[in-house]
């Protein structure tokens, strides 16, 4: 071989995976939209990235993710959500009963997996439940549901308090919804009912005040993704007017809390995951059934309990999911 030809030979090679590296095609984006804040989602990501991983996507090496927060403040989804659909995104994970919603009023024709606690039909994200229909379906939490039964587990443990008070978040979709049934499930109970609202730090603690200056002798937490966030807060303020407080996510409970009684958020977010990554693979969200959960977790807290002088029923820790003590 010439030298001029054995030069030309390895500049070609030496070329060749700058070559090869430029043909190769743009990973796949996702948008993943919380209504939580960062760091109240960290165990619920991680999830979601293993429902990614079950259908072999890996952050970083075949498929990106861009990841948006609202914070509790539902005000903001609008703009978070024309910022994340302006990244050109191939799908969105939209997390929490007001995301979905916002994503939807915004494209008709980008993928939506949402994860929500309220009828998503009602919503106007799906046409039914088993045939979506349009761009968007997810798992459905059945949450504004389940309100009626964490009235019923706290009136279990708390037998002797004939009023009994509700928080519910007047910005999110779910507000109406969730004070109605629960007035509903109370007067048929023969309960007093007391529904006060909040959407700030601040409404939360005048909410615990105004329920215990009217009586109320316990409290449900409607489902609310901002509640969750405020966890702490809700625990200190629990403790500190000496009140027996039901919640919807376990989170709250391992935070302090005295009880909770709903679908496993994580679990969620890990079937989101996976849906996520059967759209990437090519298939329909109007031909994926929005998914329905089959078991419900009850978590008890003993310490939280003996702190507000209770003692558990035995049915009530039988039935349990989950004892922290």
């Amino acid at each position: 071989m010439r030298r001029r030809e054995f030069v030309g030979l390895i500049g070609c090679l030496a070329a060749w995976p700058v070559v090869a590296r430029a043909q190769r095609p743009a990973m796949p984006l996702i948008g993943f939209l919380d209504s939580r804040s960062a760091s109240d989602t960290r165990p619920a990501i991680a999830a979601f990235l293993a429902g990614l991983k079950e259908v072999g996507y890996l952050e970083g090496q075949n498929v990106v993710i861009e990841y948006r927060w609202a914070d509790g403040q539902y005000d903001r989804l609008p703009s978070v959500v024309a910022d994340l659909l302006g990244r050109q995104v191939a799908v969105v994970f939209a997390a929490g009963p007001p995301a979905a919603p916002a994503v939807k009023a915004a494209t008709a024709t980008i993928p939506i997996v949402f994860t929500n606690g309220l009828d998503p039909v009602k919503l106007g994200l799906v046409e039914s439940l088993n045939r979506p229909g349009g761009n968007a379906t997810g798992i459905y939490l059945f949450s504004a549901e389940l309100e009626p039964k964490k009235l019923d587990l706290l009136h279990e443990l708390v037998p002797k308090a004939a009023a009994i008070g509700a928080l519910v978040n007047p910005t999110s979709p779910n507000a109406e919804t969730v004070a109605a049934d629960l007035q509903a499930a109370a007067r048929a109970r023969g309960l007093q009912f007391i529904i006060v609202e909040a959407s700030n730090e601040h409404d939360i603690d005048a909410a615990f005040a105004t329920v215990v200056r009217r009586g109320a002798r316990a409290l449900v937490v409607g489902n609310d993704p901002y509640f969750t966030n405020r966890r702490d807060q809700f625990v200190g303020l629990a403790v500190r007017h000496a009140l027996p407080v039901i919640y919807s996510a376990r989170e709250s409970v391992v935070a302090g809390g005295l009880m909770s009684y709903g679908t496993s958020i994580n679990d969620a977010y890990r079937r989101g995951g996976v849906y996520t990554g059967r759209i990437l693979k090519g298939e329909r969200p109007a031909d994926l059934p929005v998914v329905r959960p089959t078991k419900f977790e009850l978590v008890i807290n003993l310490k939280a309990a003996k702190a507000l002088g209770l003692e558990v029923p035995a049915k009530l820790l039988f039935t349990a999911d989950e004892v922290i003590e």
